[in-house]
């Protein structure tokens, strides 16, 4: 199950993410989301466990809780929805052809 961690400190590695989800489970990776110009933390990443029962219970026992200064926002990763896809429709306005 792949799980949405946000909020997260600039701090935080993703050591720091995997260790404290380990605890829950296995865990097999660890991805802190990174600005690519200047390779500073977003403020959130992903964690994938592979059962999804460690992960329901890593997002009961990490959300709201502190970790290197800051209340955890855990939850399960939802799909990215493309926005250039979603436009829906040709468009046109409203005029017809």
């Amino acid at each position: 199950m792949n799980i949405y961690v946000g909020n997260l400190s600039y701090e935080v590695t993703e050591e720091d993410l995997r260790t404290a989800f380990e605890a829950f489970g296995k865990v097999e990776s660890a991805n802190i989301i990174k600005d690519k110009y200047s390779g500073k933390s977003k403020g959130f990443g992903f964690i994938e466990m592979p059962s999804s029962e460690e992960a329901k219970s890593s997002i009961e026992g990490l959300n709201g809780k502190e970790l290197k200064g800051r209340n955890l926002n855990v939850n399960e990763a939802r799909p990215r929805s493309d926005s250039r896809n979603d436009r829906g429709g040709r468009g046109g306005g409203g005029y017809r052809y």
